[in-house]
C-alpha cells in the first residue's frame, strides 16, 4: 500500500540542505548536544521530582539519543510509521488481494502514496528540532531496555534556528535538550504511558474505513475545504480543517479527543519544564523563549500555511501553548507533586475539556480523591 523506500528516496531527494558548517564544526555541535542531552537528564527529573523508574524497583530504560540530519531523521519516521501502521496496512492488504486486479493497482498506489508521504516528510524534516520517537522499531543493535523509544536531536534544524533567532548557541541548543528530555522523562518514568498511547492510536486506526470509495470521498471532501481554506488570520477564515479532521468517523473523533489532550499535556508540560529549569541553567532562556515565540507566531507564506492547515501543525502549536497554561495553573493551585498525579494512571489524565479548564480537572482528581480518604 506504501512504497515505503520510494517515500524515503523522495524525501531525501527534496529536502532542503541545512545551513553551512565546517567538518570540525559539525562534530563539535553533535558532541555538544549529546553532553547537554545527558545533563538535561538530572536538571529535568529534579525540576519535575518524576522518579526514575529503578527508584520503583524496575529495570532503568536506557533509551539511546541519536543526533541525526535531516535525511537520517526522514528514515527514522518513516520506520516508526511502517511499526504503526503495520496492522492498518495488513488489514488494506488483505482487502485489496480479494479484488480482481488488485495487485496492479496496489502496486502503482503504493508508489503514488510513497511520493505524497515523501513530499511531506520533506516539508517536515527542515522544521523538526528534536524528537522523542515513542514507537521506534525494535533494533537488533540496542539492549532489551532501551527497545520502544530513543530520543532524536536534529543537529541543521537546530543550527539554522539559533543563527535565524541570533541567540547565543550554546544556550539554545542546551533550551532545545531541555524540551526534548522532558519527553524522555515522560516516557521513561511513566511506564505505562506508551501502551496506552500506542492503544489509543491503534484503535483510532482499528476504526478507519478502509473502502476505497468512501476514503476517496472523504479526501475529496478535505481537498475541496482546503482549497476554499484562506490562511489564518485572514478575514472570513473559520481556522479550515486538517486531513485527518476530515476522515473520521463518530468512534475516531472521541479517540482523538482522548489523544489531542494526552499530547496538550506532553508538550505543555515538556515548555513548562524547559521555562521552568532555563533561568538556572540557561543564561538567556528569557531572550530564547521571546524571539522563539515571535517565530512561533509569525507564520509564513500562503503555501507555508496551506501545509501547516493540512498537515494539522497548527493544531500542534495550540498544544504547546494549551497545555503549558494547563500545567501552570495546576502546579500554581497545588504544587509540583500535586499535579503529578496526572501520571497516576490513564484514568487521572485530563480530557481536552480539563486542559482548558484545569480546576475541573484538580476538582476531578484531587478534590474526589482527598474527599474520598
Amino acid at each position: 500500500m506504501v512504497d515505503w523506500n520510494l517515500a524515503v528516496s523522495t524525501a531525501t531527494r527534496l529536502v532542503r540542505p541545512g545551513p553551512e558548517v565546517s567538518r570540525d564544526e559539525a562534530r563539535a555541535i553533535v558532541a555538544e548536544l549529546r553532553r547537554h542531552a545527558k545533563s538535561s537528564e538530572a536538571h529535568v527529573r529534579a525540576f519535575t521530582r518524576m522518579a526514575q523508574p529503578d527508584a520503583l524497583g524496575e529495570t532503568p530504560l536506557d533509551t539511546p539519543v541519536l543526533v541525526v540530519d535531516r535525511p537520517g531523521w526522514i528514515k527514522a519516521n518513516v520506520a516508526g510509521f511502517r511499526a504503526v501502521l503495520k496492522p492498518l496496512l495488513a488489514k488494506m492488504e488483505d482487502r485489496r488481494a480479494a479484488v480482481p486486479g488488485g495487485a496492479v493497482l496496489g502496486a502503482v498506489g503504493g508508489k503514488v502514496t510513497g511520493v505524497e508521504l515523501g513530499m511531506l516528510l520533506s516539508f517536515l524534516a527542515s522544521r523538526v528540532l528534536g524528537q522523542y520517537e515513542t514507537f521506534a522499531p525494535a533494533s537488533r543493535d540496542l539492549p532489551a531496555a532501551s527497545q520502544g523509544g530513543r530520543l532524536l536531536l536534529v543537529a541543521p534544524n537546530i543550527v539554522h534556528v539559533e543563527r535565524e533567532l541570533e541567540v547565543d548557541p550554546h544556550d539554545f541548543r542546551l533550551w532545545v535538550c531541555l524540551h526534548e528530555e522532558t519527553h524522555r522523562t515522560q516516557f521513561t518514568a511513566v511506564p505505562w504511558l506508551r501502551d496506552h498511547i500506542e492503544g489509543e492510536i491503534q484503535s483510532f486506526l482499528g476504526e478507519t474505513d478502509i473502502d476505497p470509495g468512501t476514503l476517496l470521498e472523504r479526501l475529496r471532501e478535505a481537498a475541496q475545504s482546503l482549497a476554499g481554506a484562506k490562511p489564518e488570520g485572514e478575514e472570513g477564515d473559520d481556522g479550515g480543517h486538517s486531513l485527518v479532521d476530515l476522515v473520521q468517523t463518530p468512534v475516531q473523533r472521541e479517540i482523538l479527543s482522548r489523544l489531542t489532550a494526552v499530547m496538550s499535556l506532553l508538550e505543555g508540560h515538556a515548555d513548562y519544564v524547559m521555562d521552568g529549569v532555563g533561568p538556572d541553567v540557561v543564561p538567556s532562556v528569557a531572550e530564547i523563549r521571546e524571539k522563539f515565540q515571535k517565530r512561533r507566531a509569525s507564520g509564513a507564506g500562503r503555501l507555508d500555511q496551506a501545509l501547516r492547515k493540512l498537515l494539522g501543525l497548527d493544531a500542534k502549536l495550540r498544544q504547546y501553548r494549551d497545555g503549558e497554561r494547563f500545567v501552570r495553573a495546576v502546579v500554581e493551585e497545588v504544587g509540583m507533586d500535586g499535579f503529578n498525579r496526572v501520571w497516576t494512571s490513564p484514568n487521572t489524565l485530563p480530557t481536552k475539556q480539563e486542559i482548558a479548564k484545569p480546576a475541573d480537572w484538580i476538582a476531578r482528581v484531587h478534590r474526589k480523591a482527598d474527599g474520598a480518604s
